[in-house]
């Protein structure tokens, strides 16, 4: 029986063909792997150093930033709509947004992030309202404890929400969305408030994230999204009437040319 040669075995051949290598190659190749892991822990060790120096340099910014996020939430007071507004706009968190969870964030009148002194091990998201017929609260507050001291298992927790009768939209939402047949694929949460209510991976949550990262960072950009698109409409049809003026003075005068020609003949 004539035997297959197949790409494993052309392999196991291709090994077995290797030349050995002498005692000295060996011994040389083990000093210079002991010499490598040497190296790698010198380079962890000035890693780990600069992690704990970027630290301190990051909780000192973060005591100047604050009363300038303070300032700049006074400001904020004063322009009717702010965050909900910045929250629409923004590319990802719109997507847990729903309508009815729009319009109860239309009394959301200032949102805050604090950072624990060890910024690692923690933060807390504040969401204030004025009175509204949602919910009793002032207040909402979603906390996260990322375990980063003592090797604590990472936790959120978030303020219970004290719904008004038949206003819980943490109930009434997935019920309409069920009976429209709505689904919004490839997220963790489905609404804004279950987000905001949901506790079971803290590490993981990339809306916090957003909000932290990025919307708390700097929230103007976000508010005028729309501004700027509506500029950038109006430069662009501003051009194309430009281009079609220009085109009828050209018609124009192309037709007074062949007038002339007419007359003339």
């Amino acid at each position: 029986k004539q035997l297959q040669v197949t790409p494993a075995f052309r392999n196991m051949a291709s090994v077995a063909k290797k030349p050995k290598k002498s005692m000295d190659a060996l011994e040389d190749e083990s000093e210079a792997l002991e010499a490598l892991d040497s190296c790698q822990n010198e380079i962890d060790a000035l890693n780990e150093k600069a992690s704990e120096e970027i630290l301190q340099v990051e909780q000192k910014y973060n005591a100047l930033r604050k009363p300038y996020y303070q300032k700049r939430n006074e400001i904020i007071q004063r322009i009717p709509s702010f965050w909900v507004t910045a929250i629409v706009n923004h590319p990802q968190l719109s997507r847990i947004l729903e309508e009815e969870e729009e319009e109860c964030l239309q009394f959301l009148d200032k949102l805050e992030v604090e950072e624990h002194e060890n910024i690692k091990s923690g933060y807390w998201i504040n969401f204030y309202f004025d009175e509204n017929p949602y919910f009793e609260n002032k207040v909402l507050t979603k906390k996260f404890n990322l375990g980063a001291v003592n090797n604590e298992t990472p936790v959120s927790t978030s303020t219970p929400i004290k719904w008004n009768p038949d206003r819980d939209l943490t109930k009434t939402l997935p019920k309409k969305m069920a009976a429209a047949g709505r689904r919004k694929r490839h997220l963790q949460y489905r609404t804004f408030f279950e987000w905001f209510t949901d506790n079971n991976d803290p590490i993981n949550d990339d809306i916090a994230e957003l909000i932290k990262d990025d919307l708390w960072l700097n929230p103007l950009q976000y508010y005028l999204v729309p501004d700027v698109e509506v500029e950038q409409e109006d430069d662009e049809d501003g051009e194309g009437e430009d281009d079609f003026g220009e085109e009828a003075d050209e018609e124009e005068e192309a037709e007074e040319v062949e007038d002339e020609e007419e007359k003339a003949s």
